[in-house]
């Protein structure tokens, strides 16, 4: 349950639909019903059925065959490295509002940035190669520090009313945002961004106590507090922060110091918050890269990549060489992240590449009762498909909004360019492996029957 709050609830998504003002609580709702229920009825769904170790590309590849399960687990790898890199590079701007005012230079020097970037990417890397027996702890106290974390935010304004100060506090409001292009994009950030993740701790079923239940539970439990935390943290960020001036990155941070400010017990009481959130960050990001590293090892299994992806340490049975390259690819993507750009957009670029990578993967999982193996499809309830045809159309419209960019960059086109370029670029290279691999492998197999 810790480990789904953890994944699933992340500190800037409050930022997000704080921008639309009063029209957030709608937009929350929306999304849970078009999003999140269908994408927690799956996950219920396929795993009890494929409780497996692997998770979605599990699914996939008993679903769609070789190429399809192939490319899903492609695009929840690019995902993994990029949302990990994203994580860590929230990192320093959150520390500028830990320190105070002196470190606002932080977010926007690139060297202090990917200094502190590449020393979480070595701990969490060490993690890794320890294990879950490590690794385990690191989430959930991550979780843990996240759940303390909203209770603050959450209870803020009603300790600024108990204090008579001018905050315009509405939880419950009711309102359609403005129609623009912007508004979509707020919203399709907030449909598919702030709510996804709740299958991918089934990428670890194999090494789990009862995966198919112990998975269906922590989806029954964590769901209404997710929700719960998301609407009425936004409303608290919308509370103390006007709509203009939310700080995409670390609204959270920001909140917390513009109510309780830079001095005196406030100060400590911020600072304590922010640290917290400092662990939910190292917490996420360590979750996210040790589920990514398992999928080279399980796709291995299936002979789809190298056998040297599935090679274990012979003490430790983690994926050594996995998680060793999937490191410098991260450390790879936030030094390109911050070529040319501000901080804002970095973060976002960052983001967006890696949400539009898990939109494909989701497609996927959402297809899994429409268009299946029939076999499959068989042993699904009916009603999934209804549900899978929800989530579908809602993830594909996320997909499509996602070039659109909602914070000032340098130039939208190339913006635009870089997010669909990327997926695009990202996928044929997957399609182009995926071919020679497997010429290669028939290649090998004919000269073995030759012989």
């Amino acid at each position: 349950m810790l480990t789904q709050i953890l994944c699933v609830v992340g500190s800037s998504w409050v930022g997000v639909a704080a921008g639309l003002g009063r029209a957030q609580t709608a937009m929350w709702i929306a999304a849970m019903l078009l999003f999140y229920v269908p994408m927690a009825a799956s996950v219920i769904g396929l795993n009890r059925i494929m409780p497996l170790e692997g998770g979605l590309y599990i699914w996939a590849h008993r679903a769609f065959g070789d190429l399809g399960g192939f490319l899903t687990a492609w695009n929840i790898w690019f995902y993994g490295i990029a949302v990990t890199a994203t994580i860590l590079y929230a990192i320093p701007t959150e520390l500028s509002y830990l320190i105070g005012p002196s470190a606002a230079w932080l977010p926007e020097s690139r060297i202090a940035s990917v200094a502190i970037v590449s020393t979480m990417i070595a701990a969490v890397t060490i993690a890794a190669l320890r294990g879950l027996e490590l690794s385990k702890w690191i989430h959930n106290i991550g979780g843990g520090a996240m759940l303390t974390v909203f209770v603050v935010l959450i209870f803020l304004p009603l300790w600024a009313l108990s204090r008579h100060l001018p905050i315009h506090w509405a939880p419950f409001v009711m309102q359609l945002p403005p129609r623009s292009l912007r508004s979509f994009a707020l919203f399709g950030q907030m449909l598919f961004g702030a709510l996804c993740g709740l299958e991918y701790i089934a990428i670890l079923a194999g090494e789990s106590r009862q995966p198919a239940r112990a998975i269906g539970r922590s989806v029954w439990i964590s769901s209404p507090i997710i929700c719960a935390m998301f609407i009425l943290g936004t409303s608290s960020v919308a509370a103390f922060v006007p709509v203009g001036r939310i700080d995409f990155i670390a609204p959270i941070p920001q909140t917390l110091r513009a109510a309780l400010g830079n001095t005196g017990a406030g100060n400590v009481f911020a600072i304590a918050a922010i640290f917290l959130l400092q662990l939910r960050l190292i917490g996420a990001s360590s979750y996210i890269f040790t589920g990514v590293t398992r999928l080279p090892m399980t796709v291995g299994w299936d002979a789809l990549l190298p056998a040297w992806f599935t090679r274990l340490h012979p003490t430790r049975r983690t994926p050594t060489n996995s998680i060793i390259f999937t490191s410098l690819l991260v450390f790879l993507l936030v030094v390109l992240a911050n070529i040319g750009v501000h901080a804002q957009e970095a973060f976002q670029v960052l983001s967006n590449a890696s949400l539009t990578h898990y939109e494909l993967s989701y497609l996927a999982m959402f297809a899994i009762p429409l268009a299946g193996a029939a076999t499959l499809r068989r042993s699904l309830p009916s009603w999934l498909k209804w549900t899978s045809s929800v989530g579908f159309l809602a993830t594909l419209f996320s997909l499509l909004i996602s070039v659109f960019p909602f914070v000032d960059v340098v130039d939208a086109r190339a913006y635009a360019l870089k997010i669909a370029g990327t997926t695009v670029l990202s996928n044929l290279v997957g399609f182009c492996f995926y071919r020679l691999r497997n010429k290669a492998t028939r290649r090998a197999e004919e000269t073995r029957v030759a012989r």
